[in-house]
């Protein structure tokens, strides 16, 4: 008779260890966050399911959030760790519906970095709080040693004001509900992996990097009542559609034949057996708005310069969560939360 006998997965039960899957964006980091460092701080003003928190002071809400980059290279076609830093954390306030006003910045360098690269990377970060319309007030300069840092990380957080009379958050989705893409995916993870493998030269394709708050607030002007947010980070749109799915216990369905892909994105991912669904976005989010403001919802994205679309609807709350695509050619086959390394250090 066996004693003590119990079944396990043989990777789960390997998992002392820290590995780079567990940054990616998919379920190991999911499942690090849930298990081993939320329950720490877990309290009533700590949020698991956005990548901001919103908390009231004196009568106003406040967004704040924090984020690390440390992305590899540093340098990449349509933007850097600076512009990448400064808008990261900007879409992230975006995403609760808050106007972004001010941000940390603090510095990690390693020993030996240039000074020529790091004026570049300063004026990069001056130049995206112009245009994301921020001020960095306050921040931290740490160097380490050779061979510790990988040339440069970089930590940010950000405090924006939320002028709503409602939370913005996946629970709040309802049956039928649509789902809004702002546009084409892939591009930034691509063109990470173009700089990295030494295509770039070949490949004309820019990273999608780019502030989100002023697409977010012309819907806020214009009354639409948002459901939920998600900007599409590491993961890419299958992460985030399972985060909304995991977080409303929601069974979403969307449609291949709206969601766009470039050309460039699409043949690369087909060549080297890339799942475009995992790929990395830096400018993309998704809108779960009611189905009666799907049409307005578009035209007020597209007029300030979105090329959003309707991806699919909310089927069902409460049974299971579940991501289901409907194929172009009309099968159905079911979106898993990314598994795996898929490509690090892209943020």
């Amino acid at each position: 008779m066996l004693k003590n006998f119990e079944l396990s997965c043989p990777i789960e039960n390997n998992n002392d260890l820290i590995t780079l899957s567990h940054g990616s964006g998919g379920s190991q980091m999911h499942d690090l966050l849930s298990k081993t460092i939320y329950p720490f701080i877990k309290n009533k003003n700590s949020e698991q399911s956005n990548d901001a928190a919103v908390v009231e002071i004196n009568n106003s809400k406040l967004a704040f959030t924090t984020d690390s980059f440390v992305i590899s290279p540093l340098f990449f076609s349509g933007g850097d760790i600076g512009s990448l830093s400064v808008y990261g954390t900007v879409n992230d306030l975006a995403m609760v519906g808050a106007t972004p006003l001010f941000l940390s910045l603090a510095l990690i360098i390693e020993e030996g970095f240039s000074k020529e690269q790091l004026f570049k990377i300063m004026e990069s970060i001056k130049q995206a709080s112009k245009i994301a319309n921020v001020e960095v007030i306050t921040g931290d300069t740490k160097v380490v040693n050779k061979g510790k840092g990988d040339n440069l990380y970089i930590n940010t957080s950000g405090i924006g004001i939320v002028n709503l009379d409602y939370k913005i958050h996946p629970k709040n989705i309802s049956k039928d509900d649509v789902i809004i893409l702002s546009g084409d995916i892939g591009r930034h993870a691509i063109s990470i992996l173009a700089k990295r493998e030494g295509l770039d030269f070949e490949i004309d394709l820019e990273s999608d990097l780019q502030p989100l708050t002023k697409y977010v607030q012309s819907l806020i002007n214009a009354n639409i009542k948002i459901k939920c947010l998600r900007d599409i980070t590491r993961g890419g749109l299958a992460a985030a559609l399972n985060e909304i799915a995991l977080t409303a216990i929601a069974e979403i369905e969307i449609d291949e034949s709206n969601i766009l892909v470039n050309n460039t994105v699409f043949n690369l991912c087909e060549i080297l057996g890339l799942d475009i669904f995992h790929l990395a976005c830096e400018g993309r989010f998704l809108a779960v708005v009611p189905a009666d403001y799907a049409e307005e919802s578009l035209d007020i994205l597209n007029k300030v310069g979105c090329e959003a679309q309707v991806i699919g609807n909310i089927k069902s709350l409460g049974i299971s969560n579940s991501v289901v695509l409907k194929t172009k050619i009309g099968t159905r086959r079911i979106i898993d939360m990314p598994t795996g390394e898929l490509l690090p250090r892209i943020c």
